[in-house]
């Protein structure tokens, strides 16, 4: 009988990953455009992802502390992630107090209110933000627009976005490729020469993460390609069938939050499919939501409002999509 072998639950094996490891490399990640964003909107763009940060780790220990009355779990570095993802598609102009609201909303709703790490069905970071787009429309819409490429806050001047712009300038009446006009042009948008967030001004950055992640494995291409490409391919039809009323594929997948939340808010593990084909079923809701809202809906944006309403259809898609158990026999019939 001492023989008997006795088997445990997995893991099996330990690998060299852990949470904290992957966090760290999200962050690492995330450096190209936070630079690029300090570059062009001056030293807030610095500070106020340290102070997201900060609030973001009291609230998640306060709320373990003294409300769930378990362990901190700050070691993990989920808090550091989710408090520079919530800083990153938030204006460099944005009050401290609304900033710290955010956090709060962000941990102790989006992520605390379900139990913590690995059992939040939205991405924390998304939820604090929707929270202040729909609570202060003002400050969340007021943008601070480079003049240069040396510029700083003191010399900015507050506008919309390029999505902005031709959402407003659509419900005037006016055509898109008009409004196109008045806009940066691709290059300038790929480089970060535009109004916006601090995370989401510079795709050249974003993708400079996007290559991190992939290299240190970190994330898989599933998600962020499937988002990209079917954000082309629909935004390029909608383009084809009417170019005067339909930006070009091209300026939307420089605009907005579509790099950064495929790449850094779409792939978070816990809110993400399992499976590579549940991953791009995900994305492909993702991208046609993405185009759809900022088409036909009341908002510029779309991808923050597609990922949240994809996330909790992620639940569903594992069922469905799941791999064959080992040693399962398919039935006939």
């Amino acid at each position: 009988m001492n023989k008997l072998l006795t088997v445990s639950l997995s893991p099996h094996v330990h690998g060299k990953d852990s949470t904290s490891r992957l966090m760290t490399g999200v962050v690492i990640a995330l450096l190209p455009a936070w630079a690029v964003s300090v570059y062009f909107f001056g030293w807030a763009a610095l500070y106020l992802p340290v102070l997201s940060v900060v609030f973001c780790m009291i609230f998640e220990f306060l709320i373990q502390k003294y409300m769930l009355k378990k362990a901190s779990s700050l070691k993990d570095g989920s808090a550091v992630v989710t408090g520079l993802l919530l800083a990153f598609t938030l204006p460099s102009n944005l009050p401290i107090w609304i900033l710290a609201i955010g956090a709060l909303i962000a941990i102790g709703v989006g992520k605390m209110s379900f139990g913590g790490l690995g059992t939040n069905p939205f991405n924390p970071a998304l939820v604090g933000r929707v929270f202040l787009f729909i609570s202060f429309p003002v400050q969340l819409t007021s943008w601070p627009v480079p003049k240069g490429f040396h510029t700083s806050l003191t010399d900015a001047v507050t506008g919309a976005t390029p999505l902005g712009m031709l959402k407003e300038g659509m419900r005037s009446g006016e055509q898109v490729s008009t409004l196109l006009k008045n806009v940066p042009d691709h290059m300038q948008m790929f480089l970060g020469y535009m109004g916006g967030s601090m995370g989401e001004v510079a795709a050249a950055a974003l993708l400079l993460g996007f290559l991190y992640l992939l290299w240190k494995k970190i994330i898989t291409w599933h998600i962020p390609v499937t988002i990209l490409t079917t954000v082309f391919l629909f935004s390029g039809l909608l383009w084809l069938i009417n170019p005067a009323n339909n930006a070009d594929p091209v300026f939307h997948l420089l605009t907005g939050g579509v790099m950064l939340g495929s790449i850094f808010m779409a792939t978070d593990y816990v809110t993400s499919p399992m499976t590579p084909k549940g991953m791009i079923i995900y994305a492909i809701g993702i991208g046609l939501l993405t185009v759809i809202i900022r088409r036909w809906g009341a908002y510029p944006e779309g991808v923050q409002f597609a990922i949240l309403i994809m996330n909790a259809f992620v639940p569903l898609i594992n069922m469905y999509v799941k791999p064959k158990r080992f040693g399962e026999v398919k039935k006939n019939g």
